[in-house]
């Protein structure tokens, strides 16, 4: 039997393929890609034997896994890691970030998103959902540098650099879903962004228009206690998910962000809605936000996936040091040492978090899947020995153990190298804006 051509095989010593079929193979792995997709995983001998190609990837002793999905992130924030540390969410947004950000430019957010995808694609990311001011800055630097990414500018309830009025943002928007179409590598989604933030108007609008492109609609909700009173103080004493579902917020498009101060009647509210919920747990634990009720709302059916939030509120985009955390998390606050499993934390960082994007096979190494994979290096003290795949990916292995990077087929990172040859430039640039921002702080 002659073997057939492809692109691309990548070799390694085991494989998480996220296949319900054959979920993780050890003793010699190998993928092979083709066009962009997974066209066969298996056993090395085996792809080797009915594949070929000219671009082999020998990675020897390293794990293979789909590229992790961080469902919820600020990208650009990346040029404000570090600034206004150890302050309560409120104080954090309203009296540091609000007032630098009121003189964003688009040059800023290309160059803050641009390392924000750099350290992704270093530490394991091949998709994100992000939300931030002129958001087309983002979108563009996504093509260009090659992440998946679903993102849409944030409207408020109050003028943006980017459009005026909620008939701007509209325009805007219809603009951003022909250009970045539902199912490609970039796309767009309805990003309101919180309760407290907007009005009846513009979350009426954000609906409307979400369901007249088919778009994901993505909100910041019950992030706090302290947004829940001021959402009961400016909407008649409706706390945010009540007021959100008043508004037909909660649906089978909706993402909703953070979701830590909620009630049972509100979990089930969400569960029978088809919604989907980001939990943040390291932006939840440094901003004092509380711990969302993760487990419950897995047990009622919700779909949860994780994010890391912004580099500010974090400080990394490292979704493997989310997923540890939200697994240690998830035991400590229940004291069962079998709450969320390795497999279910790994599951939250791929799988789940893929929906957001509707594309088939997202967050899998299947066949016919979009080729989004990594390699984790398994000759790393921490990596040594190896009895199961699955934990070491979410318990012992930090996003710094990537060793290659792919998505839809390209690698966009190896060993060191990013591949686009503008990491330098783009750290300078970046440390050039410190003065920048405390002189904006300071009101200069």
């Amino acid at each position: 039997m002659q073997s057939e051509l492809c692109d691309m095989i990548v070799t390694g010593e085991c494989l998480i393929s996220q296949d319900e079929s054959r979920p993780v193979l050890t003793g010699g792995v190998a993928v092979a890609v083709k066009e962009g997709k997974v066209t066969a995983f298996g056993k090395r001998s085996e792809v080797l034997t009915e594949w070929r190609s000219g671009d082999v990837r020998d990675l020897r002793e390293s794990l293979l896994m789909p590229g992790l999905v961080n469902a919820h992130t600020h990208v650009p924030m990346t040029f404000l890691r570090g600034f206004a540390d150890d302050l309560p969410l409120m104080e954090w947004l309203t009296r540091h970030i609000f007032p630098v950000e009121a003189h964003l430019t688009r040059e800023i957010v290309a160059l803050g998103a641009r390392m924000g995808m750099y350290e992704m694609m270093r530490t394991g990311t091949t998709s994100f959902v992000d939300s931030y001011l002129l958001e087309e800055s983002v979108l563009e630097t996504a093509l260009s540098m090659g992440m998946r990414c679903v993102g849409g500018e944030v409207v408020f309830a109050f003028p943006s650099p980017a459009y005026s009025g909620m008939e701007g943002a509209a325009e805007l928007y219809r603009n951003h879903a022909e250009r970045y179409p539902a199912g490609s590598r970039v796309q767009t989604a309805l990003m309101p962004h919180s309760v407290y933030t907007t009005n009846d108007d513009v979350l009426a609008s954000c609906r409307d228009l979400a369901e007249e492109l088919d778009l994901m609609l993505h909100i910041h909700l019950s992030e706090s206690s302290g947004e829940v009173a001021q959402s009961c103080e400016q909407h008649g004493g409706r706390r945010p998910v009540s007021y959100a579902a008043d508004m037909g917020l909660l649906s089978s498009r909706s993402v909703l962000a953070h979701m830590v101060d909620l009630t049972d009647s509100e979990l089930e509210l969400v569960a029978r809605s088809g919604a989907q919920v980001v939990h943040n747990p390291a932006s939840n634990l440094k901003l004092a936000s509380g711990f969302a009720r993760v487990d419950e709302m897995r047990r009622a059916g919700v779909s949860v996936a994780l994010g890391t939030d912004g580099a500010c509120s974090n400080n990394t985009l490292d979704m493997f040091e989310t997923m540890k955390l939200a697994a240690l998390l998830s035991k400590g606050s229940t004291l069962d040492a079998t709450s969320m499993p390795a497999a279910d934390a790994l599951r939250m960082a791929t799988v789940d978090g893929a929906r957001i994007f509707r594309t088939p096979g997202l967050g899998t190494l299947s066949v016919g899947a979009p080729a989004d994979m990594i390699a984790l290096d398994l000759t790393e003290p921490n990596m040594i020995p190896v009895f199961n795949p699955v934990s070491h990916a979410v318990y012992s292995a930090s996003g710094k153990d990537c060793i290659m990077t792919m998505v839809d087929g390209k690698i966009l990172y190896e060993k060191g190298c990013y591949l686009d040859g503008c990491y330098e430039d783009t750290r300078l640039a970046l440390g050039d804006l410190v003065g920048w921002v405390r002189d904006r702080a300071a009101g200069k």
